[in-house]
Parts: C-alpha cells; structure tokens; sequence
C-alpha cells in the first residue's frame, strides 16, 4: 500500500462535538501509527450552516489537543487548495461531475421544488430532532434522465435552474467493504439518485468528499456509522470514475449513559463544553479515543504518543460507546495527580483567585487541592472556606468513628486557644507541635483533638488538608476568630440543650 493519508474534514458549523473529535483523532492516530499524513480540509460547500469563527475553533482544538496536521489551509503539501469553498472557485467539481454526465453515470435535472414537493413521502423513524414527527423524504423518479442532448441543451442556453444527479442503475446491487462491519451490500433499487452538483453550482457534501479524497490520495476514511447508508452511493462515484476506494472505517454511535443518541443538549458533547467544566485536554483525548477502542493491553491512562504506539483501528469495536461522565473524572483526576506542582499551580491559580480574595498563600492551597479534585471546576466548592467561614451547625463537631461530641469539642478548643494565641511561629510544624503535644498530655486520641479543630477553622464537613496546614495557610488573627466563634456556637448550643 502507498504511504498512508487520512484527512480530518470538518464543516464549520460550531463547536466540535465529541464525535467529531474522535473521527479527527483516530484519523490522526491511523496516519501516525504508520508514519502517514495527516491531512486538515475545511468542507465549506453548506454555507447556509456556516458559522462565523467555527474555523478558529477548529484550529484552537487540533492545537490544543496536539492533533497537529501536516498539510492544510496554512500548510500547503501539494494538494490544495484545502478549503472546498477555495475548490469551488477552480472549477474542478463540475469539472468532474460533467465526465460523469458524459458516460451516463450523471445527468441534468431542472426539476422545479414545486415537483420534487410533490415526490415527498412520509417514512417512519423518530429522531430527537424531530420531537416525534416522522421524516419527509423525497425519492427522485429520475424523471430528467429522459431528457434528449436537444432539450438539455436548450433548457441550458435559457438559463433555466439545474442539479447534476448521480444515475444509480435501478437494477443490481453495490457492495463495499468496511473495516469494522465488514461487507455490505445493498439493492440499488433502495439508492436515490443524489444530487452532485446544486442549483448555486456548489458541489453537495457527498460529492465533493469523494473528489478531494481521491485528488488528495486519502487511504483511510474514517467517519460515523451514520454514513454507511451513504457508502454505496460513494462506491458508485469511485467506480464510475475508475478510482480505487480508500479503506472505509465506521465508527460505532456515540451514547450517554441511558443508551441514548449523545445530544448537544447534553452539555458535555463538545470539546468546549469539556474544556470550560474544568477537564484536561490531555485527559479528553485519552477517554475519547477510548469510546469505542481499547488497547489490546487493557491499559488505560495513555499519552497521545502512547496512544500513537498501541492504536490499531482494526480493533475499534461496531457496538455503540459510551459517554461515561463518572469514568472521565476519575481519568481527569488521575491526569491532575500525575502533573508537576508547578504546572498545575498554573492551571489552578484561576479557580483558586476566582474564590479566594483574600492575602494567603495560595500556591500552597493548590498543594493541598490537588489530589482531592477531579476536575478544574471543582476546585471553587474544596476551598471557599478559606475565604470566608460557611455557615454550619455545631452537629459537625460529633463525629462517631473520632469519639467526639460537643462538650470534648469544646474542652478541647477552650483549652487549645490560649496555646495558639501565645504561638509566634504559625507555620504547620509549630501549630502541629501545639495540637498534637496537648493531645498527647490528655492522652486523648488524634482524631478527638484534630477534628474539633479542623471543623472550627474550615466549617465544612470535609476538607484538602488538616486542622494545622489550613490554620497556617489562613494565618494567627482569622484562625484565632474562627475558634473563638465556634467556642461560642459549642456554649450556646450546650446551655440551650442543658
């Protein structure tokens, strides 16, 4: 086989949904295993559904999530121009689509809408989409195969309105091969005469994907299980034209836990979406190259290069993936754990500043949060309290496993207080030095001397760090007023149930 190019070809309609980002990674990791090509072409020929700035997002998330092309829009490698709206301008689709005329694989329709309307009939399927009404298709009679050279040419000097069709034979059938079903053949009866060429002289989607992979000598397709309906008319294309088809790859449904279709409603279906509730670029591209594949090794945590290395699209799986949110926060945790203080320091230092205004350090707060997240985002509700001191009821200083109840609590902070006031040095070790010598000296367990503290300072339930690493970072003076309030709740609360 030649060198192996595969293309990611996007349409610039908004955010990249999660699907697609799969179909770009495995084609890159398809091009990189064999030390291929990875082509990025923009396939504008809709421009009704274009999107202002969807181009940046395209770029933005190749760059962000490493999928670097070779060739493209800003990086010619012979095969431009790579933007099919540019391709248009050439010429080169009706170009194509005319050659197919020629043999009698194509021909003119000027079918007017008011016609083709009356074609329309109403098939059965319920989508999402359509909240339940059934679909209308229009399944043309080849009516305008019939028309001579003279009429056509006729209706043409007059300027009249046209699409080119493809001319599927009524009889026979087509087969193609796909990598992951395996071979499929259908009736060429079931096939529409799709239309190549529209009436605004743009080539449709179907059409000019099948030229531009052929010019721009693809290997590998790879794109939703959707499109196998479609495959069979692509087929015909390749062998009106006499061109050899790529090696087709149909990747499996992409559902949310409940087996359903994964909706942009779901809030979690784009790279963005990802991005923005707190989750690593590196860590989405482990998990969604995972929807649907599986290293033969049962490894999971994977690089991009490691992934490059164990990637084989022969073993990507036909049943439908699964979009578990539960398994990518405990893969996003695992990523943050892995990372350098520093860079995650960088990272973090937003969430953190977003919460805490006041002066303390919180690089060392960072240390602490760490390893107790999942993702970014849960960074804000792990250390509010350290900006201010929540509301919260004294039950929380009665803790079962610690053997702790209000009235040790409050012997234990009573008897605490005048010990950290006298403290100079607030660093852990000293604080640390103070709580657990006095525990020692009551002979007390730790938990029944920590926890009342930890509770006093933080007021929550569950915390990054203990009683003195948050005593330190919060410094002597807040410290000092969070204990004298909880000292107050704990009387009040004894005196009120006595």
């Amino acid at each position: 086989m030649s060198k192996i190019r595969t293309r990611y070809a996007p349409s610039p309609t908004g955010k990249m949904h999660v699907g697609n980002l799969r179909t770009a990674l495995y084609e890159y990791l398809i091009a990189k295993h064999e030390g291929g090509t990875f082509i990025l072409r923009i396939e504008d020929t809709d421009q009704e559904r274009f999107v202002d700035g969807a181009i940046d997002i395209i770029y933005r998330t190749l760059e962000g999530t490493g999928l670097i092309h070779d060739e493209g829009p800003d990086k010619d490698g012979g095969y431009g121009p790579y933007v099919q709206s540019e391709r248009v301008a050439t010429g080169i689709y009706l170009e194509y689509a005319k050659k197919l005329v020629e043999k009698g694989a194509a021909y003119y329709c000027f079918c007017t809408k008011e016609r083709l309307s009356s074609l329309k009939k109403m098939v059965g399927g319920i989508s999402e989409e359509d909240e339940g009404e059934a679909k209308e298709i229009i399944k043309y009679d080849k009516h305008c195969l019939h028309l001579s050279k003279e009429e056509i040419d006729k209706k043409l000097a007059e300027g009249l309105p046209y699409v080119i069709r493809q001319n599927i034979p009524l009889e026979g059938k087509t087969t193609f091969y796909d990598t992951i079903f395996g071979e499929i053949t259908v009736d060429n009866e079931e096939l529409d005469d799709m239309i190549l060429i529209k009436s605004d002289g743009y080539p449709t989607y179907n059409f000019a994907n099948v030229v531009d992979d052929h010019l721009m000598e693809i290997t590998h397709v790879v794109r939703g299980n959707e499109y196998l309906s479609s495959t069979p008319k692509y087929t015909r294309l390749y062998q009106d034209f006499g061109w050899d088809e790529p090696v087709y790859i149909h990747l499996p449904l992409i559902t949310n836990e409940d087996h359903k279709k994964l909706s942009k409603r779901s809030g979690h279906s784009s790279y963005e979406d990802l991005i923005e509730q707190g989750f690593l670029s590196e860590a989405i591209i482990n998990f969604v190259a995972l929807l649907g594949w599986s290293s033969p090794n049962n490894i999971e945590i994977m690089s991009l290069e490691e992934l490059i290395k164990e990637f084989d699209y022969r073993n990507i799986n036909k049943s439908p993936a699964v979009f578990d949110m539960v398994k990518l926060r405990w893969m996003n945790g695992e990523y943050i754990k892995k990372m350098d203080g520093d860079e995650f320091y960088r990272i973090a230092e937003p969430y953190i500043k977003a919460v805490v205004k006041r002066d303390i350090d919180t690089g060392r707060i960072a240390e602490l949060v760490k390893t107790r997240i999942e993702t970014l985002c849960d960074i804000g509700e792990k250390i509010d309290f350290f900006e201010e001191l929540p509301e919260y009821d004294v039950e929380m200083f009665t803790h079962k496993k610690m053997k702790t109840n209000s009235e040790l609590s409050l012997n234990v902070l009573t008897e605490l207080l005048p010990k950290f006031e006298a403290l100079d040095d607030y660093s852990e070790g000293a604080i640390e030095t103070v709580i657990m010598s006095y525990i020692a000296e009551k002979g007390i367990k730790n938990g029944q001397g920590l926890w009342p503290v930890r509770t006093a300072v933080s007021g929550k339930q569950s915390t990054p760090g203990g009683a003195y690493e948050i005593m330190s970072i919060l410094g002597k003076e807040e410290s000092l007023k969070r204990i004298r309030i909880a000292i107050d709740k704990l009387q009040k609360d004894i005196n009120n149930n006595a």
